[in-house]
Protein backbone atom coordinates (compact mmCIF):
# COMPACT_ATOMS: atom_id res chain seq x y z
CA UNK A 1 0.00 0.00 0.00
CA UNK A 2 1.56 3.27 -0.90
CA UNK A 3 1.85 6.73 1.32
CA UNK A 4 -1.07 7.72 -0.83
CA UNK A 5 -3.38 4.83 -0.68
CA UNK A 6 -3.24 5.16 3.25
CA UNK A 7 -3.53 8.70 3.36
CA UNK A 8 -6.42 8.18 1.37
CA UNK A 9 -7.93 5.36 3.36
CA UNK A 10 -7.39 7.25 7.06
CA UNK A 11 -9.47 9.78 5.46
CA UNK A 12 -12.00 7.75 4.86
CA UNK A 13 -12.03 6.32 8.28
CA UNK A 14 -11.94 9.27 9.96
CA UNK A 15 -15.30 10.78 7.76
CA UNK A 16 -16.80 7.51 8.65
CA UNK A 17 -16.00 7.79 12.36
CA UNK A 18 -17.68 11.48 11.99
CA UNK A 19 -20.76 9.92 10.91
CA UNK A 20 -21.43 7.16 13.29
CA UNK A 21 -20.18 9.90 16.17
CA UNK A 22 -22.85 12.29 14.49
CA UNK A 23 -25.73 9.44 14.67
CA UNK A 24 -25.05 8.19 18.04
CA UNK A 25 -23.76 11.75 19.90
CA UNK A 26 -27.73 12.05 21.69
CA UNK A 27 -27.40 8.65 23.15
CA UNK A 28 -24.77 9.77 25.43
CA UNK A 29 -24.94 12.29 28.51
CA UNK A 30 -20.69 13.45 28.18
CA UNK A 31 -18.07 13.89 26.08
CA UNK A 32 -14.44 13.04 27.33
CA UNK A 33 -11.54 14.12 25.92
CA UNK A 34 -8.20 12.97 27.38
CA UNK A 35 -4.66 13.37 25.68
CA UNK A 36 -4.90 10.37 23.54
CA UNK A 37 -8.81 9.67 22.93
CA UNK A 38 -12.33 11.38 22.71
CA UNK A 39 -15.31 9.29 24.36
CA UNK A 40 -19.17 9.40 24.74
CA UNK A 41 -20.38 8.51 27.83
CA UNK A 42 -23.67 8.69 30.04
CA UNK A 43 -21.79 7.67 33.08
CA UNK A 44 -18.25 9.72 34.14
CA UNK A 45 -16.18 9.83 37.79
CA UNK A 46 -12.96 11.73 37.35
CA UNK A 47 -10.54 11.11 40.13
CA UNK A 48 -7.61 13.29 41.12
CA UNK A 49 -4.57 10.79 42.77
CA UNK A 50 -1.51 11.70 43.89
CA UNK A 51 1.51 8.71 44.29
CA UNK A 52 5.08 9.80 45.47
CA UNK A 53 4.47 13.41 44.36
CA UNK A 54 3.05 12.50 41.08
CA UNK A 55 -0.39 14.13 40.06
CA UNK A 56 -1.91 12.26 37.83
CA UNK A 57 -6.00 11.48 36.59
CA UNK A 58 -7.88 8.53 37.06
CA UNK A 59 -11.33 8.61 34.81
CA UNK A 60 -14.20 5.72 34.56
CA UNK A 61 -16.51 5.75 32.33
CA UNK A 62 -19.30 3.24 31.39
CA UNK A 63 -21.69 2.43 28.35
CA UNK A 64 -19.28 4.50 26.28
CA UNK A 65 -18.08 5.32 22.86
CA UNK A 66 -14.43 5.39 21.67
CA UNK A 67 -13.41 7.59 18.91
CA UNK A 68 -10.65 5.63 17.37
CA UNK A 69 -11.03 4.21 13.74
CA UNK A 70 -8.62 1.62 14.31
CA UNK A 71 -10.56 -0.45 16.67
CA UNK A 72 -13.64 -2.53 15.64
CA UNK A 73 -15.95 -2.42 18.85
CA UNK A 74 -15.57 1.00 19.78
CA UNK A 75 -18.95 0.80 21.87
CA UNK A 76 -17.90 -0.64 25.64
CA UNK A 77 -19.73 -1.30 28.81
CA UNK A 78 -16.71 0.21 31.20
CA UNK A 79 -13.65 2.43 30.70
CA UNK A 80 -10.71 3.54 32.95
CA UNK A 81 -8.29 5.70 32.08
CA UNK A 82 -4.89 7.30 33.60
CA UNK A 83 -3.37 10.07 32.38
CA UNK A 84 -0.95 12.50 33.39
CA UNK A 85 -2.41 15.00 31.12
CA UNK A 86 -5.77 17.39 31.16
CA UNK A 87 -8.90 15.75 31.45
CA UNK A 88 -12.08 17.62 29.38
CA UNK A 89 -15.32 16.27 30.63
CA UNK A 90 -18.54 18.30 29.20
CA UNK A 91 -22.08 17.53 29.83
CA UNK A 92 -23.90 17.25 26.42
CA UNK A 93 -27.24 19.68 25.97
CA UNK A 94 -30.14 17.03 25.52
CA UNK A 95 -32.80 20.01 23.81
CA UNK A 96 -35.05 16.84 22.61
CA UNK A 97 -35.74 15.99 26.53
CA UNK A 98 -36.74 19.84 27.83
CA UNK A 99 -40.00 19.94 28.82
CA UNK A 100 -42.49 22.12 27.75
CA UNK A 101 -42.59 25.26 28.39
CA UNK A 102 -46.17 27.06 29.76
CA UNK A 103 -46.63 22.54 31.19
CA UNK A 104 -47.33 21.79 35.00
CA UNK A 105 -43.76 21.47 35.39
CA UNK A 106 -42.88 25.18 35.43
CA UNK A 107 -42.35 26.82 38.53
Amino acid sequence: MSAEDLEKYETEMELSLYKEYRDIVSQFSFVVETERRFYLANSVDVQVRNADGEVYFEVRMSDAWVWDMYRPARFVKNVRVITFKDVNVEELDKPDLRLPEGGPFDT
